[in-house]
């Protein structure tokens, strides 16, 4: 297979570790080993005596065990932990997908959710969200079926607009997949970062018999290094798909970050919580940004997570993102990382040091 260039990775392969203030990351502020130890002291003795052998494919029994507690009828064996989001989305891509095969994608969205389908040799169909609302419409999901329709691809709380499925929606979804029969892989990484308890959703894979739920450490919980990932679902076809496609990805994972991710799903509502407050502080100085700024954005509030993509309305997103990492070194994602056409630029607002972010940007529009 050959994938086409990965826009996003490229882009912050580039730029990201060398800019002063990084205002389009997708995850939350993070933990050094030291605080997550801190939460769950027992941890550190194990991480100390841990054997540093090959370790299960499908993930550490703990650690399956502490995932599938995130779950309302998930049993540890629906979870499969992979090295990342990405190489769960690899193998279950690949496992499902090959020629001949179709799959409706729910867009704009991080680029593997449709390249991958792609480049495993299966059509994609894009299922468009309004640019006013980043709400994309059910009613149009049956005019993208096809007889050979396979896979269904939704995220919510979405990356990069910020928009979050309201329950009608999401049962329309989840309908539409059981009537016809298809696997409906539901992005989730951001769950647990609603703005309001009663925004949360169920996951796809308790309510849905083919649903299979994405999960991440590095997201809602603000712990990317550890590079733990997870497909959950109650179909053990899927899993034994995405299974026989790890065998020649990276086999197993590592066991320290096995046990660090279990030490943080120990502690995980207070990790949670600590970036919910981060959001919820910054999300009204990103308001008042907008509004200061109106003449040259359009601002769609985002519903839940860490992300927003307000439109630019006079400028394009590639050379504005350009001269404010140059004149400021705020580093800003240029919209057309995810569609060539996109007028917009994405603002990530879940870590600390956004204030003074947002305040060089506000100083270069004066």
């Amino acid at each position: 297979m050959r994938p086409a260039p990965f826009l996003l990775e490229r882009y912050f392969a580039d730029r990201e570790f060398s800019a002063p203030f990084m205002l389009s990351g997708s995850d939350c502020e993070t933990l050094t080993v030291g605080d997550l130890l801190a939460l769950v002291p027992d941890a550190e003795p194990a991480l100390r005596a841990l054997g540093l052998g090959y370790t299960e494919t499908t993930g550490a029994p703990a650690l399956r065990r502490a995932v599938a507690a995130l779950y309302a009828t998930l049993k540890p064996e629906g979870v499969m932990v992979h090295s990342g989001a990405q190489e769960a989305v690899f193998t279950v891509v690949n496992g499902l997908l090959g020629p001949g095969d179709h799959a409706i994608v729910q867009t704009p969205c991080y680029q593997s959710l449709y390249e991958l389908p792609r480049a495993a040799g299966a059509a994609v169909s894009a299922w468009r969200a309004d640019p006013a609302t980043w709400a994309p419409d059910p009613d149009d999901l049956p005019g993208l079926l096809r007889p050979e329709t396979r896979l269904l691809v939704v995220n919510s709380p979405h990356n990069p607009t910020g928009h979050q499925f309201d329950r009608a929606t999401f049962d329309a979804v989840v309908q539409f997949a059981r009537r016809h029969g298809l696997v409906l892989l539901f992005d989730e990484v951001y769950r647990g970062l609603e703005y309001a308890p009663d925004d949360r959703l169920p996951a796809a894979c308790d309510v849905y018999e083919r649903g299979v739920s994405l999960g991440v450490m590095s997201k809602a919980y603000g712990l990317p290094g550890l590079r733990i990932g997870w497909l959950a679902s109650p179909d053990a076809g899927v899993l034994r798909a995405a299974a026989g496609i790890r065998d020649y990805t990276t086999i197993c994972n590592s066991a320290p970050s096995e046990l660090l991710a279990t030490a943080a799903l120990a502690a995980g509502e207070t990790i949670l919580e600590r970036n919910r407050g981060i959001v919820r502080a910054n999300l009204p100085l990103l308001d008042a940004f907008m509004a200061r700024h109106a003449a040259r954005f359009r601002w769609t509030r985002p519903g839940a997570g860490p992300v927003a993509f307000p439109t630019l309305l006079h400028e394009e997103p590639e050379a504005f993102c350009a001269r404010m990492l140059e004149r400021e070194g705020v580093l800003l994602l240029p919209g057309t990382v995810f569609d060539a056409s996109s007028r917009e630029v994405r603002i990530g607002f879940g870590r600390r040091n956004m204030p003074e972010a947002l305040a060089r940007l506000d100083a270069a529009l004066a």
